[in-house]
């Protein structure tokens, strides 16, 4: 027997700490509760990484993640056919959807512009989000995309392929985060949030 235990302990460790954001000791943590776990609590998380892998695919329409065709936002006939919402990631969706402000569907690109790792226009959901935006009734793409340099890219290079009367491109707004002191602002989100001031 190895000092890491038996060897199927080691491939699970092996395994868990692939995920990210686990280092190795974490996944030992996790292997070793795992273990203690009654049967049923540790074949349940099995059984649910193997239901994910199996039922959950993309959208057909905006490659939000679905358990069909369609995802449940697409599916809804309550939402704004009108306005779409760009996001980088299927996770982007769920933080929006909690403010319960936009009622207007998604379109999630897969990612961000970035050359520096290879991933260009041809490798997002641009050409698929100009093919909705130009076959529909599309008055406002709400661009976002993550504050970050790759975001802000991907933003400016989807609102100059998009510009034209008849549609609205707007960027989510940046500053301050509710609560914060301006002391410990940095300067760009401090910058930004002068440049996005608006009157009372």
């Amino acid at each position: 027997m190895s000092t890491e235990g038996p060897a199927p302990l080691a491939r699970l460790v092996a395994e868990l700490s692939r995920l990210p954001g686990i280092g190795q000791r974490t996944a030992q943590r996790l292997a070793f509760h795992l273990l203690r776990a009654p049967d049923e609590e540790a074949f349940a998380l099995g059984e649910a990484i193997r239901e994910v892998k199996e039922k959950v695919g993309l959208c057909e329409q905006c490659f939000n993640l679905a358990e069909g065709p369609l995802c449940r936002i697409c599916a809804d006939s309550d939402r704004d056919r009108t306005t779409i919402c760009v996001v980088e990631e299927p996770g982007d969706v769920i933080p929006i959807e909690r403010t319960h402000e936009y009622r207007g569907l998604y379109h999630v690109l897969g990612g961000a512009l970035s050359p520096i790792d290879g991933i260009d226009a041809e490798d997002l959901k641009i050409a698929e989000l100009l093919r909705r935006v130009q076959g529909g009734d599309i008055a406002e793409v709400v661009l976002a995309t993550n504050p970050t340099t790759t975001g802000e890219a991907t933003a400016l290079y989807i609102a100059e392929l998009m510009r034209g009367p008849h549609i609205q491109v707007t960027r989510l707004a940046s500053g301050l985060p509710v609560g914060a002191d301006l002391e410990h602002a940095d300067e760009v989100t401090l910058g930004k949030a002068l440049a996005g001031r608006r009157s009372l």
